[in-house]
């Protein structure tokens, strides 16, 4: 006779294997890629692994799938695989598996369809210098070991050891300006970078920098508070300041303020008295800069004064020339004078002597007048 209930006992065998592998599954897989010179994928971050995972890669309408060649261990139990620089291909999407096999039941860690150039870490800036640019002002360079400095923007955080709190403040290019300082301040810098929006979406910065320090620190008895999150700590990262040190540093301000205070201004000064002594002695310069007015009464003072206003002797024509053109002739003079019309005055031929067409005595002609020469 079965037992009541017996046949149940399976089945809250299976949903308490299946409890069991559920709890102990890791929530996901994040994958980082460092200064795209490797990336790794990692599992199960913050939890105790029971089961050996395995991963299979593949890249979407590119390759085919492939199981991860080099897995990370933690204790004894795979925590993560790492890919090599061969094995990286970005702007590709690219999608993993990650599974496992405990108490005959399968264990898959969900995973999504990821970019890896949006998955890009860089790596944290170095060689940090700071310059005096003038009498109040410092200059911030830095170097990045990244291989593409056009894809980066960068953040710097700073502060003094009279301050309580850090400052942060973005920057696209590697110069960062400090406007305002105190020499009685002991200043520190950090720098960080990551990826702009023209080569990536992505909000991995890398870790801040090494210090590097300005100032006077000898009023300062300590840090004044606690470093922030992510700061490097490196026995190298604490700087002192010594005081041959602190001697060069002002010795450096004292020359760049005669500089700029008084050998600067004097010799603007000298370079600009020189140029006004140039100008005044051009004359030339001042010809082109203010032309003068022509004055035409000294081109003829020789025609009205030396030769009485002949404009041919002044112009220097030859006499025999200005003779040739002198009339040497005469002319008779003719009187003209007008005779009266005469009333009555009969013809003394018929006028059918005249030829047809020519008037007759009696006809006048289209003058009425006659006119003698004497």
């Amino acid at each position: 006779m079965a037992v009541p209930g017996a046949s149940l006992v399976p089945v809250l065998l299976l949903g308490l294997g299946a409890c069991l592998a559920t709890a102990h599954s890791p929530t996901g897989v994040e994958c980082i890629l460092f200064n795209e010179e490797y990336m790794t994928c990692t599992w199960g971050s913050g939890q105790t692994l029971t089961a050996n995972y395995s991963l299979y890669y593949w890249y979407e309408n590119r390759s085919p799938v492939v199981e991860c060649q080099q897995y990370l261990w933690e204790r004894g139990v795979r925590i993560g695989c790492r890919f090599e620089q061969s094995e990286i291909i970005q702007f590709q999407p690219f999608h993993v598996r990650v599974n496992a096999s405990l108490n005959g039941q399968t264990l898959e860690i969900p995973s999504n369809r990821m970019e890896l150039q949006n998955l890009v870490k860089p790596e944290a800036p170095v060689n940090l210098t700071i310059r005096n640019m003038s009498s109040n002002q410092l200059q911030l360079t830095w170097s990045s070991p990244y291989p593409k400095a056009h894809c980066l923007e960068h953040a710097v955080k700073y502060k003094s050891n009279k301050d309580t709190s850090w400052m942060k403040q973005e920057v696209k290019g590697d110069i960062f300006s400090f406007p305002s300082v105190d020499y009685e301040k002991y200043y520190t810098f950090y720098v960080r970078s990551k990826i702009n929006n023209y080569c990536g979406n992505t909000q991995l910065w890398s870790e801040w920098s090494v210090p590097v320090f300005w100032g006077n620190n000898s009023t300062s008895k300590g840090r004044s508070g606690p470093e922030p999150p992510g700061s490097p700590r490196h026995p190298c990262s604490v700087l002192t300041v010594s005081p041959w040190l602190v001697a060069g540093v002002a010795e450096e301000q004292l020359q760049w303020f005669w500089i700029h205070t008084v050998l600067i201004p004097i010799a603007s000064c000298l370079l600009l008295l020189v140029l006004v002594v140039l100008l005044v002695r051009m004359e030339r310069v001042w010809v082109i800069i203010m032309p003068r007015i022509p004055n035409p009464s000294k081109n003829f003072d020789d025609l009205f004064i030396t030769h009485n206003g002949d404009f041919q002797e002044w112009v220097g024509v030859p006499k025999d020339v200005v003779e040739s053109f002198k009339p040497n002739y005469s002319e008779s003079i003719c009187h003209v004078s007008e005779l009266p019309s005469k009333e009555g005055y009969e013809p003394l031929q018929d006028n059918s002597s005249h030829p047809p067409g020519v008037p007759g005595p009696q006809e006048h002609g289209p003058y009425k007048n006659s006119y003698v020469g004497v």
